[in-house]
């Protein structure tokens, strides 16, 4: 097992890395109505170990439904609170808030509150960054709606 394509993502995690300064308005941006992410570093830059990007939703508005990924995710909660839904447990992760969900846990969140909700989220390894194109075209056909607050 393994073969080529684990030989290259080997080689690509132990390349040598330069610093980078991601300096504001630059950034992958994905624009989904009241809900907009910035991708500050991805498996490019980081050689595949994570992915970095910040999330924006406006008050009382959904965010992405129940999902799990096949890699671990971090939250860090910037502003406002973030409702969660965690295999199947609802939870408020107010500003200062970190949130760890391991690889293969079922999660949703929404901001339900009545100020703009932004946090950080880290994907280690880094690779769901590569599904933000289908994530973007899921809302244009259903943008984020609105959601009952607390």
């Amino acid at each position: 097992p393994g073969g080529a394509a684990s030989s290259k993502a080997w080689a690509e995690m132990i390349a040598p890395r330069k610093p980078l300064i991601i300096r504001p308005g630059q950034g992958r941006n994905y624009d989904m109505g009241r809900m907009h992410a910035v991708f500050h570093a991805d498996a490019a830059e980081t050689g595949g170990r994570y992915s970095i990007s910040e999330w924006w939703l406006e008050p009382r508005t959904s965010g992405v439904g129940t999902h799990s990924h096949d890699d671990d995710h971090i939250f860090y909660v910037l502003a406002g609170t973030l409702s969660l839904l965690i295999n199947g447990e609802p939870a408020e992760a107010p500003r200062g808030s970190c949130v760890l969900i391991p690889s293969g846990d079922e999660h949703a969140f929404d901001n339900r509150g009545p100020m703009p909700c932004g946090f950080i989220t880290v994907h280690a390894p880094a690779g769901s960054e590569q599904k933000m194109p289908d994530i973007v075209a899921c809302f244009v056909n259903d943008p984020p709606h609105d959601v009952g607050g607390p």
